[in-house]
Order: structure tokens, then C-alpha cells, then sequence
């Protein structure tokens, strides 16, 4: 698995590789092990309240090994990241100045809570979508879901379609295409996120104007 990965992996940084690099190579180990699913649904968990790493891999590592399991590794996924979500967002109902921003700021993002609360009061639950289903830290947005108040409920239902978007779309296309779509998730799975979280804003705005 890792000689296949290589291209997915993070850049290295000074003097060889970096802490990122060697953390996406242990997550990936995960694939060749006994523990690959149970270890796929702990990282969806953490990688919605904290950890770096995405499950975007191991998911398709898994997956590629066993196609017609992908659809259980995806739902695996989704649920464990809507529950890592809900963690997040009790981080940021009770503890954004002890916990929250300490995380926010690990991800760069201090600077941009300002605006990250403007999203929020326009948008609402659609900020949730559109994190959910894109490549940007979504951890970051689950904590301020909960700091902004965002109506528990409305969170869990957008975070269950976000993430249920984005994880079924890899399941599916492993599903049906199995070894062949390995090298175009790896290069591409950005871009599809992109793509998905631009459709569902679209699709919003449309109904918005259109019940206007």
C-alpha cells in the first residue's frame, strides 16, 4: 500500500521527512493490518474534532484492497465522522477559549474566526455543507459551529449530508471501479470536493432566490 500512496502523501519538510509525511504513512499502515476498518472509523472521529490527517486515504487504501466493502467503509466513515463532529462542536460550546482556539490556531486560522462567524451568521448550516464535503479543515468548522451557538440539530443533519456526500462518492466509485480509479482519486479527490461543495451552494442559492 505505501509504495502506492507515495504521490498522496504529504511534501516532506527540512531534513527529510516530515512529522505530517511519517503520520500519513502510520495512518496508511492501518490498511495492511487485521484493524483497518476499526482504525478508518477512530480517524474519522478524531479528524472531525482535531487530528490533521484526513480518512481520505485509508479509505481508498481499504477500499482498493476489498471494492466490495467500500460502501461499509464509507458509512463507517460517515458516522464516525459525524460523531467526531459532534465532538468538535461540544469543543466549541464549552471550551472555544480553553480548547477550541488552541486548535483553531494550531490550523492557521485565528486570524480568519472573524470571518469564519460572519459565514456562519449568513449562512448557517450550509457553512457545515460546504466543510463537510470540501478539502478545508473540518475540524475548524465543527468547533465554531459550536462557539457561534449554530442550532445543534440543523448541525448533525447538514454534517450527516456533507459528510455522507463526500465519503459515499469514494465509496461508490471504488465500488464500481476498484484498482482503476486509484490513481485518479489520488491526484483528483481535492478537485471532487471542491466540485460537490460548489454544487450545493449553487443548489442553495437557487432555492433561496427562488422562494424569495
Amino acid at each position: 500500500m505505501k509504495e502506492n500512496s507515495e504521490k498522496s502523501a504529504p511534501a516532506a519538510g527540512w531534513g527529510g521527512r516530515s512529522w505530517t509525511r511519517r503520520l500519513y504513512d502510520w495512518v496508511l499502515h492501518w490498511a495492511d493490518t487485521p484493524y483497518g476498518a476499526p482504525a478508518l472509523f477512530v480517524l474519522a472521529v478524531v479528524e472531525s474534532s482535531f487530528f490533521p490527517i484526513p480518512p481520505d486515504p485509508l479509505i481508498l487504501a481499504l477500499g482498493i484492497s476489498k471494492p466490495k466493502k467500500a460502501i461499509w467503509y464509507a458509512t463507517l466513515c460517515t458516522v464516525g465522522s459525524v460523531l467526531g463532529g459532534a465532538i468538535g462542536y461540544m469543543i466549541g460550546y464549552f471550551f472555544i477559549e480553553s480548547v477550541g482556539m488552541t486548535i483553531i490556531e494550531i490550523y492557521g486560522l485565528a486570524a480568519k474566526y472573524g470571518m469564519i462567524k460572519e459565514l456562519y451568521q449568513q449562512w448557517n448550516a450550509v457553512v457545515v455543507l460546504v466543510a463537510g464535503v470540501s478539502p478545508i479543515p473540518y475540524k475548524v468548522f465543527t468547533i465554531a459551529a459550536g462557539a457561534f451557538k449554530v442550532s445543534f440539530f440543523t448541525f448533525i443533519l447538514a454534517s450527516i449530508v456533507g459528510r455522507g456526500v463526500r465519503f459515499f462518492a469514494e465509496g461508490l466509485l471504488i465500488y464500481w471501479y476498484g484498482e482503476r480509479i486509484r490513481g485518479f482519486m489520488e491526484r483528483y479527490t481535492s478537485w471532487i470536493g471542491w466540485a460537490f461543495a460548489i454544487m450545493l451552494v449553487g443548489g442553495f442559492v437557487a432555492v433561496k432566490f427562488l422562494l424569495r
